[in-house]
Protein backbone atom coordinates (compact mmCIF):
# COMPACT_ATOMS: atom_id res chain seq x y z
CA UNK A 1 0.00 0.00 0.00
CA UNK A 2 1.21 3.27 -1.03
CA UNK A 3 1.10 6.34 1.23
CA UNK A 4 -0.01 9.57 0.02
CA UNK A 5 1.97 12.06 2.45
CA UNK A 6 -0.23 15.67 2.10
CA UNK A 7 1.61 18.94 3.51
CA UNK A 8 -0.43 20.28 6.28
CA UNK A 9 -0.31 24.01 6.89
CA UNK A 10 -0.03 25.54 10.71
CA UNK A 11 -0.90 29.09 11.45
CA UNK A 12 -0.35 30.73 14.12
CA UNK A 13 -1.35 34.30 15.20
CA UNK A 14 1.21 35.33 17.94
CA UNK A 15 -0.18 38.12 20.21
CA UNK A 16 2.50 40.27 22.34
CA UNK A 17 2.23 39.77 25.69
CA UNK A 18 -0.37 41.76 27.77
CA UNK A 19 1.28 45.28 28.87
CA UNK A 20 2.64 45.16 32.41
CA UNK A 21 1.75 47.67 34.76
CA UNK A 22 4.42 50.75 34.13
CA UNK A 23 4.73 49.74 30.89
CA UNK A 24 5.26 52.65 28.40
CA UNK A 25 1.75 53.20 25.80
CA UNK A 26 2.74 52.23 22.37
CA UNK A 27 1.84 53.00 19.36
CA UNK A 28 0.83 56.45 20.24
CA UNK A 29 1.43 57.73 16.65
CA UNK A 30 -0.53 55.21 14.93
CA UNK A 31 -2.84 56.52 12.81
CA UNK A 32 -6.41 55.22 13.53
CA UNK A 33 -9.35 56.19 11.32
CA UNK A 34 -12.47 58.14 13.34
CA UNK A 35 -15.86 58.40 13.03
CA UNK A 36 -15.34 61.64 12.48
CA UNK A 37 -13.39 61.43 8.89
CA UNK A 38 -10.37 62.40 10.26
CA UNK A 39 -7.73 60.31 11.46
CA UNK A 40 -6.77 60.38 15.29
CA UNK A 41 -3.74 58.84 17.21
CA UNK A 42 -3.67 57.67 21.04
CA UNK A 43 -1.27 61.06 21.32
CA UNK A 44 -4.28 63.45 19.78
CA UNK A 45 -6.76 61.37 22.39
CA UNK A 46 -4.29 62.22 26.17
CA UNK A 47 -5.85 63.95 28.46
CA UNK A 48 -3.54 66.36 30.44
CA UNK A 49 -3.85 63.90 33.49
CA UNK A 50 -4.27 60.47 32.23
CA UNK A 51 -5.60 58.64 29.36
CA UNK A 52 -8.21 55.96 28.89
CA UNK A 53 -8.00 53.37 25.98
CA UNK A 54 -11.43 50.82 25.32
CA UNK A 55 -10.42 47.88 22.58
CA UNK A 56 -14.41 47.67 21.65
CA UNK A 57 -16.97 46.86 18.96
CA UNK A 58 -20.41 47.45 17.93
CA UNK A 59 -21.67 43.73 18.41
CA UNK A 60 -20.08 41.85 21.46
CA UNK A 61 -22.51 41.35 23.87
CA UNK A 62 -20.08 42.31 26.69
CA UNK A 63 -19.50 45.39 25.19
CA UNK A 64 -23.25 46.30 24.47
CA UNK A 65 -24.25 45.60 28.58
CA UNK A 66 -21.09 48.04 29.72
CA UNK A 67 -20.58 50.24 27.17
CA UNK A 68 -23.30 53.00 28.63
CA UNK A 69 -20.68 53.04 31.35
CA UNK A 70 -18.14 54.35 28.46
CA UNK A 71 -20.24 57.34 27.94
CA UNK A 72 -20.95 58.61 32.07
CA UNK A 73 -17.00 57.58 32.65
CA UNK A 74 -15.96 60.35 30.14
CA UNK A 75 -19.24 62.71 31.32
CA UNK A 76 -17.06 62.21 34.73
CA UNK A 77 -13.95 62.69 33.68
CA UNK A 78 -12.54 64.48 30.85
CA UNK A 79 -13.35 67.71 32.19
CA UNK A 80 -10.83 66.75 34.58
CA UNK A 81 -8.40 65.35 32.07
CA UNK A 82 -8.87 62.19 31.11
CA UNK A 83 -8.94 61.48 28.05
CA UNK A 84 -10.78 58.85 25.96
CA UNK A 85 -11.15 56.79 23.05
CA UNK A 86 -12.25 53.92 21.98
CA UNK A 87 -10.34 51.52 19.71
CA UNK A 88 -12.17 48.98 17.40
CA UNK A 89 -9.36 46.41 16.56
CA UNK A 90 -11.52 43.82 14.88
CA UNK A 91 -9.92 44.55 11.74
CA UNK A 92 -11.70 41.20 10.16
CA UNK A 93 -15.07 42.30 10.33
CA UNK A 94 -14.15 45.50 8.84
CA UNK A 95 -16.15 44.95 5.73
CA UNK A 96 -19.40 43.90 8.06
CA UNK A 97 -20.63 44.34 11.52
CA UNK A 98 -17.77 46.86 12.23
CA UNK A 99 -17.22 48.75 9.27
CA UNK A 100 -16.82 52.39 9.56
CA UNK A 101 -20.50 52.79 8.65
CA UNK A 102 -21.69 50.26 11.05
CA UNK A 103 -19.36 52.65 13.77
CA UNK A 104 -20.59 55.65 13.14
CA UNK A 105 -24.37 54.63 13.87
CA UNK A 106 -23.18 52.50 16.52
CA UNK A 107 -21.55 55.78 18.20
CA UNK A 108 -24.89 57.90 17.74
CA UNK A 109 -27.19 55.22 18.64
CA UNK A 110 -25.28 55.14 21.85
CA UNK A 111 -24.59 58.41 22.46
CA UNK A 112 -20.35 58.17 22.79
CA UNK A 113 -18.65 61.23 23.61
CA UNK A 114 -15.27 60.22 22.85
CA UNK A 115 -13.37 59.49 19.92
CA UNK A 116 -14.21 55.93 18.21
CA UNK A 117 -11.37 54.72 15.76
CA UNK A 118 -10.68 52.01 13.80
CA UNK A 119 -7.13 49.96 14.00
CA UNK A 120 -6.18 49.02 10.65
CA UNK A 121 -4.70 45.50 10.73
CA UNK A 122 -5.18 45.60 14.30
CA UNK A 123 -1.44 46.76 14.77
CA UNK A 124 -2.50 48.69 17.92
CA UNK A 125 -4.39 45.99 20.05
CA UNK A 126 -0.92 43.56 19.01
CA UNK A 127 0.84 46.34 20.37
CA UNK A 128 -1.03 46.25 23.62
CA UNK A 129 -1.44 42.44 24.01
CA UNK A 130 -5.41 43.00 23.79
CA UNK A 131 -7.88 40.25 23.85
CA UNK A 132 -11.05 40.99 24.49
CA UNK A 133 -13.92 43.68 23.67
CA UNK A 134 -14.03 45.81 26.26
CA UNK A 135 -10.73 45.39 27.04
CA UNK A 136 -9.48 48.97 29.15
CA UNK A 137 -6.52 50.49 29.48
CA UNK A 138 -5.64 53.31 32.36
CA UNK A 139 -2.38 55.61 31.67
CA UNK A 140 -1.27 58.05 34.09
CA UNK A 141 0.28 61.89 32.51
CA UNK A 142 3.83 60.26 31.71
CA UNK A 143 2.12 57.54 29.37
CA UNK A 144 2.65 54.71 32.06
CA UNK A 145 0.00 52.05 32.59
CA UNK A 146 -1.32 52.29 36.04
CA UNK A 147 -4.44 50.06 35.32
CA UNK A 148 -5.75 47.40 32.43
CA UNK A 149 -9.07 44.71 32.62
CA UNK A 150 -12.83 45.31 33.15
CA UNK A 151 -14.69 48.67 33.94
CA UNK A 152 -16.18 46.94 36.96
CA UNK A 153 -17.25 43.78 38.25
CA UNK A 154 -20.90 43.71 37.32
CA UNK A 155 -21.46 43.88 33.47
CA UNK A 156 -25.04 43.08 33.41
CA UNK A 157 -26.39 45.97 35.90
CA UNK A 158 -24.61 49.16 36.58
CA UNK A 159 -26.84 49.49 39.70
CA UNK A 160 -25.26 45.97 40.83
CA UNK A 161 -21.99 46.70 40.75
CA UNK A 162 -19.78 46.30 44.31
CA UNK A 163 -16.56 47.54 43.19
CA UNK A 164 -15.98 50.04 40.15
CA UNK A 165 -12.27 49.30 39.24
CA UNK A 166 -12.14 51.79 36.60
CA UNK A 167 -13.63 54.66 38.17
CA UNK A 168 -11.85 53.68 41.71
CA UNK A 169 -8.49 53.94 39.83
CA UNK A 170 -9.17 56.91 37.78
CA UNK A 171 -10.02 58.44 41.61
CA UNK A 172 -7.00 57.09 42.65
CA UNK A 173 -4.54 58.14 39.67
CA UNK A 174 -6.64 62.07 39.99
CA UNK A 175 -5.76 62.19 43.96
CA UNK A 176 -2.19 61.04 42.96
CA UNK A 177 -2.77 58.10 45.22
CA UNK A 178 -1.44 54.29 44.67
CA UNK A 179 -3.83 52.23 42.67
CA UNK A 180 -4.93 50.28 44.67
CA UNK A 181 -5.95 47.30 42.12
CA UNK A 182 -4.20 48.37 39.09
CA UNK A 183 -5.35 44.41 37.12
CA UNK A 184 -8.63 42.54 36.99
CA UNK A 185 -9.96 40.37 34.74
CA UNK A 186 -11.28 41.48 31.10
CA UNK A 187 -14.23 40.23 30.18
CA UNK A 188 -15.75 39.73 26.55
CA UNK A 189 -15.47 38.76 23.22
CA UNK A 190 -12.11 37.72 21.55
CA UNK A 191 -10.88 40.37 19.55
CA UNK A 192 -11.38 39.54 15.87
CA UNK A 193 -7.52 39.80 14.03
CA UNK A 194 -7.00 39.84 10.41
Amino acid sequence: MKRILTPILFFTFILAAELEIGASMPGMDYKLEDISGETITLTDAKGNKGTLVIFSCNTCPWVIRWEDRYVSIADTYTSKGIGVIAVNSNAARFNGDDSMEEMIRHADKNNYNFPYAQDPGSKLATEFGATKTPHIYLFDNNDMLVYRGAIDDNARNARSVDEPFLANAIDQLLSDSPIEKPISKAIGCSIKFP
